[in-house]
């Protein structure tokens, strides 16, 4: 197996000895790392306001509420906040996830103060005005409108609903029809005072800057803001597997195409199967051509337009799915396929060669991912929001080359029941 170009980057890995890590006195967590390199910055960072606090009437709460942050501020109208960031060529945007909202920029190193201070005005004075509103609620109407229409979008949400039953993760992030028409500004005003803060809050900055000059700017824009309204994240509950195979469909008419999602629960971030659960859903499902799956269902059967697995973990439950676009007529030809592909793998174990093959691929993409500050900036997020530690870069190879044959078919065994399947399809 090869890991030369792993080792070749050791010495450039992020780790205890060129990471910065300082927390300030409001709760912010900041993260620096240096490299001049290049003469730009990546700022990234997330606090703890996502679609998990909005109530059930009002899904897609958060989701507005982040795409109103740049809307105005206390200091400057719509149009002025773009001109600043675009006057110096930077970029800056707000997005909201299940747990966090997030925000994410790029921009020359001498830009940082301007930078961190536009951020600090968009998440501490944002004003949310009435015109802005009514235009984003709209464009959300119609992309809501849109994503009904759209098979795998929707065998998706059917399948969050199977695995997810009873759990806050079976809901959208981005809600419902009806829900975002209940939506009114004063609720947006009211989500943001409740969940935004500085407690939790994670911020990572990376590129041609001193540490503790990235931790100084932080603190002039961002270290007095308190908030004693915000609310906590509480603790995610677990979800309950499903006791047999669940079915549900959806029929859109007038569409050519039949969209499948079908698969299990998967563990959190942390789980000690995480890694050697990786490999093995590369090779069912994503190296080369797409993995077994896409060799099997695909290449030899000629079922599928497409036809590959992902593994979808975080806080909480996460989930392995197998996914697969078909021509509707061969709709239950694929499903008993991938089960059968399934049932096979829990069954015996995976080739050297193929275990080999997608070692190699994890050592030699890490390395690509870390190449670039934006790449590195995520990564620390990452270490920050699983609790990695901070030799997570430097242990990463051993971990990857310690999974097994045995591990890959016992990991994927815990989780992956051919006779317990969440099963979703839309199409005409």
């Amino acid at each position: 197996m090869r890991h030369t170009v792993y080792e070749e980057h050791y010495n450039a890995l992020p780790g205890p000895d060129n990471i910065t890590r300082e927390v300030l006195e409001n709760g912010i967590t900041v993260l620096t790392r240096s490299n001049f390199n290049s003469p730009t910055l990546s700022i990234k960072g997330y606090l703890h306001s996502g679609s998990f606090f909005d109530p059930d009437d009002k899904l897609g709460l958060s989701y507005l509420t982040a795409l109103g942050l740049m809307n105005g501020t206390a200091n400057y109208n719509f149009q002025g906040l773009y001109n600043e960031i675009e006057s110096v060529g930077a970029s800056l945007n707000f997005s909201s996830g299940t747990l966090t909202t997030s925000f994410s920029a790029h921009c020359l190193s001498e830009d940082l103060s301007l930078l961190l201070g536009l951020i600090s005005e968009s998440l501490r004075s944002p004003t949310f005005p009435q015109k802005e509103f009514n235009r984003q609620k709209m464009q959300m109407l119609t992309a809501l409108a849109i994503r009904s229409q759209d098979t795998a979008s929707m065998a998706s949400l059917l399948f969050d609903k199977v695995i997810y039953s009873g759990h806050p993760y079976e809901r959208p992030e981005e809600g419902y029809t009806e829900t975002i028409q209940a939506i009114e500004q004063e609720d947006i005003e009211d989500f943001y005072q409740r969940t935004f803060g500085p407690r939790g809050m994670v911020i990572a900055i990376v590129g041609a800057v001193e540490p503790q000059q990235a931790v100084d700017a932080v603190k002039n824009t961002l270290g007095d803001w308190v908030n004693e309204a915000q609310r906590q994240l509480p603790d995610i509950p677990a979800a309950t597997p499903i006791s047999e195979t669940t079915r549900k469909n959806l029929s859109i008419h007038g569409k050519s195409q039949a969209d499948i999602v079908m698969g299990s629960l998967a563990p959190e971030r942390l789980s000690p199967d995480y890694q050697s659960l990786r490999i093995s859903n590369n090779i069912l499902g994503e190296f080369g051509m797409m993995g077994r799956l896409g060799h099997r269902v695909r290449e030899e059967a000629g079922l599928a337009y497409y036809a590959y697995s992902s593994l979808s973990v975080s806080i909480g439950p996460g989930a392995w799915e197998m996914i697969a676009g078909v021509n509707p007529d061969n709709i239950e030809q694929t499903i008993a396929l991938i089960t059968e592909e399934v049932r096979r793998f829990v069954s015996e174990p995976v080739s050297e060669q193929e275990l080999d093959d997608s070692k190699s691929f994890f050592l030699g993409r890490m390395p690509l991912i870390l190449e670039s500050n934006s790449g590195v900036a995520i990564s620390l997020l990452n270490i920050e929001r699983f609790n990695l530690g901070m030799n997570y870069f430097i242990e990463y190879p051993k971990q990857i080359q310690a999974v097994t044959a045995q591990n890959v078919l016992d990991s994927s065994r815990k989780y992956l029941n051919p006779d317990r399947l969440g099963i979703a399809f839309a199409g005409p």
